[in-house]
């Protein structure tokens, strides 16, 4: 099974193969680490993390770079606000970012690549540049890439730039430069700022070229895919393209994929608005990090997804349906043999859950057969007609639905954890849940013994005192569930 991917350049959806029949070369926008990570860029990742998923489970091997800008004007001013170098200052947000991932089991790319450990590849492709005419340098010692040397701008992003006159779209920045359209390589030292000594003066480089060097630098000239939000198709990825096939007169990614933005409760997020919110953010409220990585990626990759807390209380439950289903095939005893139609089913949701992911990553097409097959084997462990055989054969698919979307097993304690520590050194103890807060004061060691002291309780007829136990556990998060095949508690 081939996977067919939406391509931007091309404007339809296209194989996604390999192009030396390998390894799948890919490069993924990372964060600037300036800040926290928000959900916002935190769905774009997470749509990245279900792509390479899904090209592993076909059998497609993965090089994955993405790249860490660690250094541009936000970084440099809040540095200098905090009167750190900007080493010190992103450290501790890179560092975050990378728990982050961890938290929403987002898969580490094969390689990372920060901006800062790249400067002489940057300021080389720079100098090819300017031997090519494609890009000058200013009177105070910044570089440009020059526009109109580069005809074919705006084939990915479909804009028609011909009509565009000088002084119709400002840069940020405030050097001199040929024409308002030019965008900088490399911007000459500001007193204070950090800086770099190189052939090309003294300075730092562009956002843009950055992607184009690392890039370049770990997958060659031209590579299988470029993946990145929406947002950064113009002019960040149009920059890119411009400047990087200036030089090797090579396509310099064959396949685009773009992330759509999210709304949140059907508006634009923004901190102005009140609905901005962070991973921390969420996993202070007492949400899990699974529920959040299934609500993120609950809507297909070129959908708008509406982010609700009714849609994360949605992911939540689904996600406790499928652990319940789960842990009942695993601790159960099943007769031996098989059943026909319960095999037949089992067949029927692989199939259609590798063909909804296979065209163009349908998740939420690939969540239906998934869950039609819970049901469909719930009925039949309640009638006692599910077999050892259809028990290996329904446990397979959920492997194989794991293996991508990544929530059946509980690994959600220690994001929890990390967020609860993450609170108290930050003074964001009074954003905690108090809910939360009561959960984590009680070890798994306590509960496990309260949830004995019911049992036990029970057998004596103390119904008092097992409701008694029962609603203590509740008032701190934590809900126990009786059935035929014992006792699980949970943490909500």
């Amino acid at each position: 099974m081939t996977l067919h991917l939406f391509n931007t350049l091309t404007g339809q959806m296209d194989d996604l193969v390999p192009a030396d029949g390998k390894a799948l070369r890919m490069y993924a926008c990372g964060p600037t680490v300036y800040d926290y990570g928000h959900i916002g860029n935190f769905r774009t990742f997470l749509q990245i993390d279900i792509l390479r998923r899904t090209l592993k489970l076909l059998g497609v091997p993965v090089q994955h770079v993405m790249n860490i800008t660690d250094v541009d004007d936000k970084i440099i001013r809040n540095a200098t606000a905090a009167g750190i170098p900007i080493g010190q200052y992103t450290e501790r947000f890179e560092k975050a970012f990378l728990e982050d991932l961890d938290s929403l089991r987002i898969q580490r790319p094969e390689q990372l690549a920060r901006a800062t450990e790249h400067i002489p590849r940057m300021v080389e492709l720079i100098q090819k540049l300017a031997e090519n005419g494609a890009a000058y340098q200013a009177e105070d010692g910044s570089w440009y890439f020059r526009l109109a040397s580069f005809p074919e701008y705006g084939k990915l992003s479909k804009k028609d730039l011909s009509g565009m006159e000088d002084g119709a779209r400002v840069d940020v920045d405030e050097y001199e430069k040929d024409s308002a359209r030019d965008f900088a390589l490399w911007k000459a030292a500001k007193p204070g700022e950090t800086s770099w000594d190189t052939a090309i003066g003294r300075g730092r480089p562009g956002w843009h070229i950055e992607c184009s060097a690392m890039a370049m630098e770990y997958l060659g000239d031209s590579f299988d895919l470029h993946a990145g939000g929406e947002d950064l198709m113009f002019p960040h990825h149009e920059n890119e393209i411009a400047q990087s096939e200036s030089v090797t007169h090579k396509p310099f990614a064959r396949h685009w994929m773009h992330v759509r933005f999210l709304l949140v409760d059907g508006r634009k997020m923004s901190k102005s608005e009140g609905n901005f919110y962070t991973l921390r953010d969420l996993l202070l409220k007492g949400y899990k990090a699974s529920a959040i990585r299934l609500a993120l990626v609950s809507v297909p990759y070129r959908h708008q997804l509406n982010f609700t807390f009714d849609g994360l209380t949605e992911a939540t439950n689904a996600i406790e349906r499928l652990r319940t289903f789960h842990q009942r095939l695993v601790a159960g005893t099943f007769a031996d043999g098989e059943s026909d139609s319960l095999q037949a089913a089992a067949k029927k949701a692989r199939a259609e859950y590798g063909s909804a992911l296979s065209n163009d990553l349908n998740t939420a097409e690939a969540r239906a057969p998934i869950f039609d097959l819970v049901r469909t084997a719930n009925t039949a462990l309640d009638q006692g007609l599910l077999l050892a055989g259809d028990r290996v054969a329904i446990l397979a698919v959920l492997a194989s639905f794991d293996s991508v979307f990544d929530v059946i097993e509980d690994r959600d304690a220690e994001p929890t954890r990390r967020a609860l520590a993450w609170a108290e050194e930050s003074g964001r103890l009074d954003d905690v849940a108090p809910e939360l807060l009561a959960a984590q004061s009680l070890t798994d060691e306590a509960i496990d013994a309260l949830v004995a002291e019911r049992t036990l309780a029970k057998k004596q007829r103390n119904f008092g005192r097992a409701d008694q136990i029962r609603n203590e556990l509740a008032e701190k998060g934590v809900v126990i569930e009786d059935s035929k095949d014992g006792v699980r508690w949970k943490r909500k």
